[in-house]
């Protein structure tokens, strides 16, 4: 499993796992994208790079996912592939994707941000796990 969708009453979450905490972030962008659109219909056609500096893991990741919020909120970008690298306090993500077209890709839910409510990031085993709640 990548990532799984959480049903929470009046929102929406989802729970990601990755091998390496790399791994994590990218799911847990994944399992955004997944609540946005069929992730299936969107093409890599063109390439956005991310830089997050946070004093913390938690905060990278809601900092990143967000930020993807914002890239679609204000340019309908949506990832396809994603790489990251994260060191010391920042991560860097190129993301390639493509905007959305309503008539090519069907809108699922309105993501309006990723919450610290319940927040879990975690090393568990050989595993990161990573749960998130967004507003909808």
């Amino acid at each position: 499993m990548k990532y799984k969708v959480i049903d929470v009453a009046g929102d929406v979450g989802i729970r990601a796992e990755g091998a390496s905490l790399e791994e994590c972030f990218i799911n847990s962008a994944f399992g955004l994208y997944s609540l946005i659109t069929d992730l299936a219909q969107i093409e890599p056609a063109e390439e956005i790079e991310i830089i997050i500096n946070e004093d913390n893991l938690e905060n990278m990741l809601v900092s990143f996912l967000n930020e993807l919020i914002f890239q679609f909120d204000t340019y309908g970008f949506l990832g396809k592939a994603i790489s990251i690298e994260i060191k010391d306090n920042y991560l860097t993500a190129r993301i390639k994707g493509e905007k959305f077209n309503p008539e090519k890709h069907e809108r699922k839910l309105l993501v309006k941000a990723a919450t610290y409510h319940n927040l879990v990031l975690k090393q568990e085993d050989s595993f990161w796990i990573a749960e998130i709640i967004f507003d909808i």
